[in-house]
């Protein structure tokens, strides 16, 4: 019988796995360096480091950046070839967009360069309108020649039509004609991925799910296949952009859901437990050797936005409006910066210090891995100062004289001692990543000293304290196991589809009746997709509505029509200063979401705290404005009830805590480590 529960997850500096036992009810963990150009290796590799037979293996579930690394050009990644066919006339309306113009004052800003070039994008006479109605028929003979022409110089072809998502008879008929005429290219039209209008947001998000499909596709088969030699016949999950689950099957068909499942799992890791913690606002801070995220977790439950810019230039923690490639897709709402371990700090044109945003990444790694590289990064600062070892996960040694000479070449030129350089690096960082926390909270209406921060990845209890107290954030917590949560998040996540309809009818003319039919068949086809009928199923309904003329609209539950009317109002209100309940109201889309909740392992929680006073492991020197001969601590042998005065260090096998001069830190029930200004008498 089956007895294991596996999560992976890919970063892009580390691969991270996290197994659970059914019958020891124990977690373990595993943490390897990820292997960019080869990904099965590194989730291969994580799996030889664990004592577990994939034979005994019941379900894997895989979150990875790959896709979004392919698309940033990494090496060793063949691009497939696209084409798109498209209505007469709309030739160039990916290149067009939206006219946004990111940059108003750089005379020489230009456009992102649209995924299809225009010589592979095809014409063919047809015409629905925004009725549904056809003004002109499908040119079956024009469609024909342009599949003739085409068979051989595509892997991929797209077909994307003008208000498809009204009536997609013409796309269908379409796809059927070029499979007839080109039985072995891949054809996807526009309303199998995205069938919500605004043409320009339609063409792109179905032209960047042909562009990672043919990747997706080889590497899910190499990484099943190279399981199913190995003994595994389990079932094997792929985290979404939207916190949920899916089937390979799922993921190979629509993969550009799977964008950011990497994130997505950590804020999963973060609501479950919150759940158990009973903390209801909490500001999720995850940072790893790449980059450092943030988002809110409000009533232990993840924000979720519906649209992303992938490719996009992002400005202190902001993606810039119209400077990437749109993708309508429900994701949770992160706001991600260059500032993870392997951050580079350099010094600029002017004779200033800057980190980022260029990382290390992986290979070569920081300085202080000794694998060649000079250029000194946040975790090199954060070595020299004594905030960190000398070992990392998986017995890496790392070399503090490396470091230290890297970090002394900016100090020679900076006409600096050492130790303001190293400090200085984590302040710029902190600074960095201080921005992501304000947009997730301040800038979002949320007050920060109402929250709890969960911090985590490799890094993130380096610098959670440090981070909190700029915004005034009174309670820290750290979970077990921080280092490898996100992976954690995989073995708590739920199923999930999600479906949409577009309506576009005012509220007058559409009653509860017409609204509920439309859902019961989103329902229905979402229940399809389910990977099993024996789960417990959670349905949520939710309407985009929208004051008629507005090209934007919000989200709210549905409720009936009255009710949902009244929350519209409300938001509007709420997110604008100003709500009009005289104007009319459009029904734009109608959303629907399926969860079909999977089984959890369960987390041990010690039942009673007895406070006491740990001894330390030793004592080494590290760096707060001054040098401190500092306790260190080594979490696997702290019990519940375990307090602990700063300043100090908490070490463990995947992460590092740092507990400043003027804190507190208690091992709490369940081994989470909650950090508290210290009170002063």
């Amino acid at each position: 019988m089956a007895r294991y529960r596996v999560g992976v997850d890919i970063g892009g500096t580390f691969t991270d796995l996290v197994y659970f036992d059914e019958e020891s009810k124990t977690f373990s963990v595993i943490k390897v360096s990820t292997t960019p150009k080869k990904p099965v290796e590194g989730v291969l590799n994580a799996i030889e480091n664990t004592k577990i037979d994939l034979r005994d293996v019941e379900v894997l579930i895989h979150a990875t950046t790959l896709g979004t690394n392919m698309f940033l050009g990494q090496e060793g990644l063949k691009l497939p070839k696209l084409a798109l066919i498209t209505t007469k006339g709309f030739r160039d309306i990916i290149e067009i967009g939206r006219q946004n113009r990111p940059e108003l004052y750089n005379l020489f800003f230009e456009k992102p360069k649209p995924i299809v070039l225009r010589r592979d994008r095809y014409e063919v006479t047809e015409r629905i309108n925004a009725k549904g109605e056809i003004l002109i028929p499908l040119n079956e003979r024009e469609l024909r020649e342009i599949a003739k022409s085409i068979c051989k110089k595509y892997e991929v072809v797209v077909v994307a039509f003008l208000h498809s998502y009204k009536n997609p008879i013409h796309e269908f008929k379409a796809k059927e004609i070029i499979k007839e005429v080109c039985p072995e290219i891949d054809v996807i039209t526009s309303y199998e991925v995205d069938p919500e209008y605004k043409e320009f947001e339609r063409f792109s998000t179905t032209v960047f799910n042909a562009f990672l499909k043919p990747m997706m596709s080889k590497y899910l088969e190499d990484l099943l296949n190279a399981l199913t030699n190995k003994g595994f016949n389990g079932k094997l999950f792929i985290m979404q952009s939207n916190g949920g689950v899916s089937t390979v099957e799922n993921a190979i068909k629509k993969p550009v859901a799977f964008i950011e499942s990497g994130p997505a799992s950590g804020a999963v890791a973060v609501a479950y437990y919150s759940r158990i913690t009973g903390d209801k606002r909490i500001i999720s801070f995850d940072m790893g050797g790449t980059t450092a995220k943030a988002s809110t977790i409000i009533n232990h439950e993840p924000l979720i936005t519906t649209e992303y810019e992938v490719g996009g230039k992002i400005h202190y923690g902001r993606i810039v409006k119209g400077s990437g490639y749109p993708v309508r897709f429900p994701f949770i709402d992160l706001v991600e910066v260059s500032a993870g371990g392997g951050t580079v700090a350099w010094i600029d044109e002017g004779g200033a210090l800057r980190v980022g945003p260029t990382s290390v990444g992986a290979d070569p790694g920081p300085v202080c891995y000794g694998k060649g590289n000079t250029k000194p990064t946040i975790t090199d600062a954060n070595l020299v100062l004594g905030r960190l070892g000398d070992k990392l996960s998986g017995g890496l040694k790392l070399r503090k004289d490396l470091a230290r000479d890297a970090i002394a070449k900016l100090a020679d030129e900076l006409g600096m001692e050492i130790e303001e350089v190293a400090s200085g690096i984590i302040k710029l960082a902190n600074m960095t990543m201080s921005k992501a926390l304000r947009i997730v909270t301040i800038e979002s209406g949320y007050d920060p000293r109402d929250f709890t921060m969960f911090a985590f990845g490799g890094a993130g209890g380096l610098h959670a304290v440090e981070l909190a107290e700029g915004l005034n954030v009174k309670s820290i917590l750290i979970p077990l196991h921080a280092g490898v949560f996100s992976a954690f998040g995989l073995l708590f996540s739920d199923y999930r589809v999600d479906k949409v309809k577009s309506v576009m009818r005012l509220a007058d003319d559409i009653d509860d009746y017409k609204i509920e039919g439309i859902f019961s068949d989103l329902v229905n086809l979402a229940i399809k997709e389910l990977y099993t009928k024996e789960i417990d199923i959670k349905i949520i309904k939710l309407v985009d509505l929208r004051y008629r003329g507005q090209a934007y609209e919000i989200t709210v539950p549905w409720n009936g029509i009255e009710e949902s009317l009244k929350a519209f109002h409300e938001k509007h209100e709420a997110l604008y200063g100003f709500s009009s309940a005289k104007e009319e109201v459009e029904v734009v889309n109608l959303r629907v979401t399926v969860i079909g909740v999977m089984p959890k392992p369960k987390i041990e929680c010690e039942k009673k705290l007895i406070e006491y006073t740990p001894k330390p492991d030793y004592y080494r020197d590290v760096y707060f404005n001054e040098w401190i001969n500092t306790p260190v601590y080594s979490r696997k042998k702290l019990r519940a009830g375990a307090k602990i005065e700063g300043g100090a260090i908490i070490e463990d096998y995947d992460s590092t805590i740092v507990i400043p001069p003027d804190y507190i830190a208690i091992v709490d029930n369940y081994r989470n480590i909650r950090i508290w200004v210290k009170e002063v008498d």
